[in-house]
């Protein structure tokens, strides 16, 4: 059996991965055509091409241009199981989805519209492919805390679908603590919560999202390493990272594989897990993120299944579910 082979016959979860940057310049084209939208690309090509950024702030840019394509509960619907098709050929058994509401509702898109096309295919995938799911709102941290109120407020009719509150978009100079308050108000209403913290903020940014907003995951943290009694605590508290290294080579957080620092962080003995972030836009889905981490550091399959594992553990799934999962990857393990 290949490298990738193996990766793939993992049972995973994946939880760090953002719907809307799963939509693929194919189907960009095709949702413009079909909702009239005009595009700045004449070619799936010019779209790949424009995808070559030196930050995070140049990504975001033309990931709010690609988002304007979505516009009903059937895009929505088409996005999330296209995603979840690719996920399932990668051994993905649990997903944990983001979405950015406030990117739709100012556009004119409800929020009903939103939740609903998603939440629809995950239905459908976990009936159909046994991919079990949670799904995580996230507030962009560029609007106001005011904003994030008036979207948890939106939310409340959809409180049945929708698991936990996070925290995206432009890090620096929007730090955590600029959302304490609704993410307390979150917490008092049962969600889980998790925020991005540590790409290209410092980090003080995790060191606030953990004290302040009360975080049970951290999405990204590779500056945790910056702080060594920060990554011992964390280490210690068994918080888990999602760490995403193809996002993290395309934003250019690290210059080449071999720099990344999930070496570092497995030897601090950080609960560390793999996944896409916007795959679309990072050249790979969550086994080409696995694949290029085991060929820049010669993982060995013990690693792999361990990075796995991590995942289920760190996963909102319920006992059940994460027992059923880590009984298939141990079998998996010793075929």
């Amino acid at each position: 059996m290949t490298q990738i082979d193996f990766i793939r016959s993992l049972p995973k979860a994946e939880l760090h991965l953002h719907i809307e940057g799963s939509l693929e310049p194919e189907m960009m084209f095709e949702l413009a055509e079909r909702n009239q939208i005009s595009l700045p690309f004449d070619s799936v090509d010019a779209v790949r091409e424009a995808y070559q950024f030196s930050n995070l702030q140049d990504f975001l840019d033309i990931y709010y241009q690609g988002m304007s394509v979505l516009i009903t509960e059937q895009d929505f619907f088409d996005l999330t199981l296209a995603y979840l098709m690719k996920a399932k050929s990668d051994g993905v058994r649990h997903v944990e989805i983001f979405f950015d509401p406030q990117g739709h509702v100012e556009r004119g898109v409800a929020f009903e519209t939103v939740v609903n096309g998603i939440h629809r295919a995950l239905i459908e995938g976990e009936v159909k492919h046994d991919i079990s799911f949670g799904l995580i709102m996230c507030f962009l941290r560029h609007l106001s805390e005011a904003d994030a109120f008036e979207t948890l407020v939106q939310a409340k009719p959809y409180r049945d679908k929708i698991i936990g509150i996070g925290l995206d978009s432009s890090e620096q100079g929007n730090p955590p603590e600029k959302f304490q308050h609704v993410y307390a108000e979150a917490k008092k209403q049962g969600y889980h919560l998790v925020a991005h913290a540590g790409e290209e903020g410092s980090a003080d940014y995790v060191l606030q999202a953990l004290d302040l907003l009360k975080i049970e995951r951290i999405d990204h943290g590779n500056s945790i390493l910056d702080d060594a009694a920060l990554t011992q605590r964390v280490a210690d508290a068994g918080i888990a990272l999602t760490v995403c290294p193809l996002s993290n080579l395309k934003l250019c957080v690290v210059d080449t594989a071999e720099n990344h620092p999930l070496p570092k962080m497995l030897a601090k003995g950080l609960k560390v897990t793999l996944n896409a972030d916007d795959p679309s836009y990072f050249g790979g889905y969550i086994a080409d993120n696995y694949l290029v981490m085991a060929q820049a550091f010669d993982l060995d399959r013990k690693t792999l299944v361990k990075l796995a594992k991590n995942s289920i553990t760190a996963s909102f799934a319920d006992t059940s579910r994460k027992q059923d999962l880590l009984l298939e990857l141990l079998e998996r393990a010793l075929a």
